[in-house]
């Protein structure tokens, strides 16, 4: 596969997990085709059909005439094709496990948490969800402290990889917080991933393409008819 091979990436504008692969594309100076399934929940593209027929999901990565589905998969195809830009997964095998770890513990344990929270059918099931999500934040939180050593990323100075699995974290938080009217990033419990989201939504691979929280919100009630 040729790094000048034609590149179009199939996403939509308010998924958490197409800004992954836009931001990773960005870090790389990749130029690509972008195609957007602004309702592909309810209506899905002839191209994405074809190109993830067993998922059905968006992101896909189309480098040539090959199709790569999956969001985390496609970070770190496009750092293992391009060697463009900086090195988005860590080179040293160790860390590299380390973040691939903690990147399936966000996709398993805190989305999991997250949809417990949104779908629980009463108080007491909304509560006990509540209190899981916290604490595998303040896992995370602690994470972060380790992994980042005082610096504002996971990986250090530059966002990396795990910053990229992380990131799509900040969108459905901040809808759960507004229908729930609960906190769940508090300066108390979790004051390094605070500083990092900022430092996150602000920088110049995530900024042209993250959402803000109110046009995540906004999104949500459309998508669930919620005033």
């Amino acid at each position: 596969m040729a790094q000048n091979d034609t590149v179009k990436l199939i996403g939509s504008w308010a998924s958490p997990f197409s800004i992954r692969a836009r931001a990773a594309l960005h870090l790389k100076s990749v130029k690509y085709q972008y195609s957007d399934e602004p309702d592909v929940l309810r209506s899905k593209s002839e191209l994405l059909l074809k190109s993830n027929p067993i998922f059905k999901k968006v992101p896909v990565l189309i480098h040539g005439d090959v199709s790569i589905c999956e969001s985390l998969n496609i970070v770190q195809y496009i750092d293992e094709a391009w060697s463009s830009g900086p090195s988005i997964l860590p080179s040293h095998p160790v860390e590299r496990a380390n973040a691939r770890f903690w990147a399936l513990f966000i996709d398993e344990k805190i989305f999991g948490s997250l949809e417990a929270v949104g779908g629980a059918k009463d108080d007491e099931g909304r509560m006990a969800a509540a209190g899981k999500l916290m604490e595998n934040l303040a896992i995370l939180e602690e994470a972060f402290q380790k992994s980042s050593k005082g610096l504002g990323f996971f990986g250090g100075e530059n966002i990396g990889f795990l910053d990229l699995a992380c990131g799509t974290l900040l969108g459905p938080v901040s809808v759960i917080e507004a229908f729930s009217g609960v906190k769940f990033l508090r300066q108390e419990t979790t004051p390094g991933l605070i500083q990092w989201a900022e430092k996150f939504r602000a920088h110049e691979a995530v900024k042209p393409y993250m959402p803000t929280p109110e046009e995540f919100v906004a999104f949500a009630k459309k998508k669930f008819n919620v005033e």
